[in-house]
């Protein structure tokens, strides 16, 4: 394996059975991720876009074909630990905790894991620091921030799982144009400056425009 290849897929498919025929919502893809590059994944409603977000994710089995994560088949994983130490998932509509502060926000998923609030306070104060929210926003609450600001805060709690994977869905989705791009440019930055793989899924051409790879998705298949 390449050192810099990250999530392998190969020749996956996914095929689930509707009311009336049999549906292969993903169609023989092959490809690498790797490490440090910005991701854009595209196509129209029901390309197959969200299915393939979902399998390498770990939320749904291939039908076929082999997904792996440095290596390591995924159906060999541990899947719950792959989902919350490896990849971690930014979604358009923010999906945050109304009743705690940004801070306890961003620290929730290390608690989750056991982990004591004083012991990763700090760790979660570094990752609002990436996505350029300092001290004066920890005890602010989501009703209290923009829809930019409340999805930086999805970002940097995505973060402190310690994932190499990030994961959007949409991202700029529930967002104007200004916000949208700084978005990106985080995202894009933490592929760039930081060693992430970050893979987006959009319909936003802008996005798409500035990915150092596009990957266009028709009937389930890469033709791009």
């Amino acid at each position: 394996m390449n050192d810099t290849n990250i999530l392998q897929l190969d020749n996956v498919n996914y095929e689930y059975r509707n009311k009336y025929q049999s549906v292969k919502a993903v169609n023989s893809f092959d490809y690498d991720f790797k490490k440090g590059l910005f991701y854009a994944i595209t196509g129209k409603s029901g390309s197959g876009k969200t299915t393939l977000l979902s399998l390498m994710v770990g939320l749904d089995t291939p039908s076929g074909g082999i997904i792996k994560y440095m290596g390591e088949d995924l159906k060999d994983m541990n899947m719950d630990k792959y989902r919350r130490d490896n990849v971690s998932l930014i979604y358009q509509d923010f999906n945050l905790f109304p009743l705690l502060t940004v801070l306890e926000n961003v620290m929730y998923p290390l608690q989750l894991k056991g982990q004591k609030k004083k012991d990763i306070r700090h760790l979660a104060v570094e990752k609002l620091a990436m996505t350029g929210l300092d001290e004066s926003y920890h005890k602010r609450y989501p009703s209290m921030l923009s829809g930019g600001e409340q999805q930086r805060v999805a970002i940097a709690r995505a973060l402190v799982t310690g994932a190499t994977i990030l994961l959007a869905d949409e991202p700029t989705g529930n967002l104007d144009t200004e916000n949208g791009d700084n978005i990106v440019s985080i995202l894009k930055s933490l592929a760039h400056n930081e060693g992430y793989c970050v893979i987006v899924v959009t319909h936003d051409l802008d996005i798409a425009s500035v990915a150092d790879e596009v990957l266009q998705l028709k009937d389930g298949k890469l033709i791009q």
